[in-house]
């Protein structure tokens, strides 16, 4: 049976970058200014308070929070009260961890947090169908694959690029599959949780190169035609058809980087009966042909 969950981590090919233990005493505040890359942390003691553009969320001892592409936030003390000694955005570098706030005060909050990065070119297409935050309580399953993510990422033992690569694949698939359709975003996500649409979406995934209709998948999730596609669009985010040329795109992208494949072929594998009508499709998409994205992928 097709994971479809797995096979999107896996395109969205996660790479470790930083993992570094962060504590904060008194009132402190970390104003983040990302560009959309991904961020996450498991508070180890204490609690602060997450705010971004559209949340605010109360982080406790055990919590996870990932945000699979990052924009502004800011983490904070629960106290949001000026101190008057020291300003708040103080940062102090110990050799075990990163302080902000007040240097020696005793901590308040004391946090694992992570950046990496998703290596596919596909990535904003990816991340955007997956929750917009995810956050989880008392995870201990979570909690143990980031402090193997931490522990290896420390290390420079043989293997360790794969092992680093391989754990956050791992990390990525817990955390959102330990996210409930109650508090799914719009997306994939959200759609795997619908216990009709579901089977729609494996479906297609595990045959992308089939000649799909809307009223097949409708009778996949043994809903009506108008049923189907309303539910769907609502909860994916995009009509079906819409996401059946994505994920073909997508993993077309795929073979043209990773495969020593003909055009014909890469084709016929997604789903098109002819390299023209598929050179048609990819560059009405992508903006480029296939022969020349391929190209520029070999060079990068």
């Amino acid at each position: 049976m097709s994971d479809p969950l797995a096979e999107i981590v896996t395109l969205l090919q996660p790479a470790a970058h930083l993992s570094k233990v962060v504590s904060g005493a008194g009132t402190w505040r970390v104003e983040r200014h990302e560009t959309g890359q991904p961020f996450y942390c498991v508070v180890m003691e204490g609690a602060c308070l997450l705010s971004t553009k559209d949340d605010h969320i109360i982080l406790r001892q055990g919590d996870f929070m990932l945000i699979p592409a990052a924009s502004s936030f800011t983490m904070s003390s629960l106290d949001s009260g000026s101190s008057a000694e020291i300003d708040p955005l103080t940062v102090t570098v110990f050799p075990d961890e990163t302080r902000h706030g007040e240097p020696e005060g005793v901590a308040n909050a004391r946090l694992l947090v992570g950046h990496f990065a998703f290596g596919s070119p596909d990535a904003a297409l990816l991340v955007s169908l997956l929750p917009r935050l995810v956050h989880i309580s008392n995870d201990q399953r979570l909690s143990a694959i980031v402090q193997l993510l931490t522990d290896e990422a420390r290390t420079e033992r043989p293997g360790r690029n794969m092992i680093l690569a391989r754990l956050l694949e791992v990390l990525l698939v817990e955390a959102l599959r330990s996210t409930g359709e109650e508090t799914a975003s719009v997306g994939i996500l959200r759609g795997l949780n619908d216990g009709r649409l579901v089977f729609a979406i494996r479906r297609l995934h595990e045959n992308p190169a089939r000649e799909w209709t809307v009223e097949q998948l409708a009778e996949a999730a043994a809903l009506s035609r108008s049923a189907f596609f309303n539910r769907f669009r609502r909860v994916v985010g995009m009509a079906p058809m819409e996401y059946l040329i994505s994920w073909r795109m997508a993993l077309a992208k795929n073979l043209l980087r990773h495969r020593d494949l003909g055009i014909q072929e890469i084709a016929e594998r997604v789903g098109y009966g002819s390299a023209s009508a598929f050179s048609s499709a990819f560059t009405r998409f992508v903006g480029m042909p296939p022969s020349r994205y391929a190209e520029l992928a070999k060079t990068a």
